[in-house]
Parts: structure tokens; C-alpha cells; sequence
């Protein structure tokens, strides 16, 4: 488990814009090897793209139609060509008996990376409090 970060005032927390979307297309980003190009429903009229580097954990076939928590209110970025306009949230954490490279970093098959998804469908778009 890595060490908790300081704290942080409420009014900080609270500008964050979580929200509900489903995944309706998910597949491999065409310039990078480790980012999967998500397109979501985010309860608006003309979703968003996000690029989220989940592609070692994740084929993007099993992701399509699961719906997941996302920060909405991110500035977009571009990431290798692909606009990015928020974030999918995911845990991690490593499996047991991982051991660093020499380098100190743990590859990507030492860890485990689940995406957070709900367990009863809402709208997309629904606020995460």
C-alpha cells in the first residue's frame, strides 16, 4: 500500500466532478501502447473521449456497456494525438510476492488494476457523492 497523501480542505474535494458514464466503444489508442481510447455516455448530448492506460489489465471488448466513475471536470488533454477530457477511475495495487525491477518500478504485470464500476445501472451522467 503506498502512503496516504496529506490532507485537503472540503472546499477542494468539493470541486471535483464525478460522475456516472458508460462505456459505448472502447479500443486500442492507435499511437500508444499502453492507453485504451474510451468513448462514453456521460449523460450529455455529445459525450467525451477519455484515454485511460488500462490496456495490460483490460480488453476493450469487456468494457463496452460497463458503466464506471469518471472526474468530469478535468481540463482536456491531449495524449499522443487523442484528446483525453477526464479521468476513469481505477484501484491498484500489487500482487503478492511483486518484486521491483532494477530500476525500482514495478512492471505492469505486477499489479493489479481494477476499474471502478457500479453494481446497479443509473443514468449516465448521475453525480457521485
Amino acid at each position: 500500500m503506498s502512503e496516504p497523501l496529506p490532507n485537503i480542505a472540503y472546499d477542494l474535494f468539493a470541486k471535483l466532478d464525478l460522475r456516472v458514464a458508460t462505456i459505448r466503444s472502447a479500443e486500442p489508442h492507435p499511437n500508444a501502447d499502453k492507453l485504451l481510447k474510451l468513448k462514453l455516455d456521460d449523460g450529455t448530448p455529445e459525450g467525451r473521449q477519455v484515454c485511460a492506460g488500462i490496456k495490460a489489465w483490460y480488453d476493450p471488448t469487456t468494457l463496452v456497456g460497463k458503466q464506471v466513475i469518471i472526474v468530469a471536470n478535468l481540463e482536456p488533454r491531449t495524449l499522443r494525438g487523442e484528446v483525453s477530457a477526464g479521468m476513469v477511475l481505477a484501484a491498484s495495487d500489487l500482487k503478492d510476492g511483486a518484486t521491483p525491477g532494477a530500476d525500482g518500478k514495478f512492471a505492469d504485470d505486477a499489479r493489479n488494476v481494477i476499474v471502478l464500476t457500479l453494481d446497479k445501472p443509473v443514468k449516465p451522467g448521475s453525480k457521485v457523492s
